[in-house]
């Protein structure tokens, strides 16, 4: 790589990292209790290097053990998803797909709720795992739902099938809340599958944050494939990709990122559908700026999201999924009116 190169992409990286760092240092500083950036300077001082500044105790719990955790897993699972939006879209060739249309969110929560509710694995399998099975088991019945159906395109058997395999998993999943859950633990999984970042700590930032940078490593590696599998298979093919195992791994990467921000803050729609729809209006299809900017817009986006639902309304938190959706879906249905336009 050219010197040039390397001073531009570091430039960019410089750029993308100051942008995200206002993002949540304003998903700290608004909430109920607004707090100062000069105080928040404080606690991450305390915390980080022992400076020893004179701070509130609660303020500094609410930074430091609320908000700010909050924030980055937020901003890693708005990344995490909106990247799987992108690389789901260009593989399948198709608008629409997404890790919540295609049924991956649903199987990944019905994975999380076996461990979580049924005790699957007998405290040997984490919930990230457990949501992993999930998310990988529904995307192969999908696959194989499209695969053998017949009479439809072949850009909308996948669509139909995630939707047959999205309401399955999601009867699946009420149906082991109702039988195995007491009412108390039924009404925190209902309101965790809405999106809930509320019991997010440490240990989440922990696990998001790598699992996205590496979902995001993985892909931009294979920015020239999933530009190749823009224009089909044989495409791809024809330039020496070799298909199935590029498929099989971004297909991987995405279930795993899709399985942990489940497992970590509940079911969450429309990032992956908005997100590489706006960010593909605005830069174009070419996935070495794709992939970053939707991964940033993504990260963006969830952030604010998670201050609306903690400010919309005094002294009650809402999913995080209810903000995306009713923000979404609008977003969305604009970005279609305009595209029929454009034609």
């Amino acid at each position: 790589m050219k010197l040039p190169s390397i001073a531009r992409l570091l430039g960019h990286g410089l750029w993308v990292g100051a942008v995200l760092l206002l993002a949540i240092l304003a998903g700290v500083a608004i909430g109920e209790t607004p707090i100062s950036v000069s105080i928040i300077a404080q606690v991450l001082a305390n915390k980080l290097w022992g400076a020893g500044f004179a701070v509130d105790p609660i303020d500094e719990g609410i930074v430091w053990n609320y908000r700010l955790t909050r924030a980055i897993v937020a901003a890693a699972c708005g990344a995490g998803l909106a990247v799987s939006g992108v690389v789901l879209q260009s593989l399948l060739r198709n608008a629409l797909a997404d890790p919540y249309l295609l049924g991956i969110s649903a199987g990944a929560s019905t994975g999380a709720v076996l461990v979580a509710v049924i005790g699957v694995g007998g405290g040997a399998v984490s919930l990230s795992m457990g949501a992993f099975a999930g998310a990988a088991a529904a995307f192969a019945m999908v696959a194989l739902l499209a695969r053998v159906s017949r009479g439809q395109p072949a850009t909308g058997q996948i669509i139909l099938a995630g939707i047959a395999g999205s309401q399955l998993f999601n009867a699946l999943t009420s149906l082991l809340i109702t039988k195995s859950a007491n009412a108390e633990q039924a009404r925190g999984i209902l309101f965790w599958l809405l999106g809930n970042l509320s019991g997010v700590r440490w240990s989440a930032v922990a696990l998001s944050v790598p699992v996205v940078l590496l979902g995001l490593g993985v892909c931009l590696w294979h920015r020239r494939s999933l530009d190749a599998f823009t224009f089909g298979t044989d495409a791809a093919a024809s330039l020496g990709i070799p298909v199935r195992q590029v498929q099989i791994l971004l297909i991987a990467s995405t279930a795993l990122i899709t399985a942990v921000m489940v497992s970590l803050v509940g079911s969450i729609g429309f990032v992956g559908l908005v997100i590489p729809h706006a960010v593909r209006m605005a830069t174009g299809v070419r996935h070495a700026r794709l992939l970053p900017l939707s991964a940033l817009s993504g990260a963006l986006f969830l952030v604010a999201a998670d201050v609306v639902s903690r400010t919309l309304i005094k002294g009650q938190v809402l999913p995080i999924g209810v903000i995306t959706a009713l923000v979404g879906a609008p977003v969305f249905a604009l970005i279609l009116i305009r595209g029929n336009r454009s034609r």
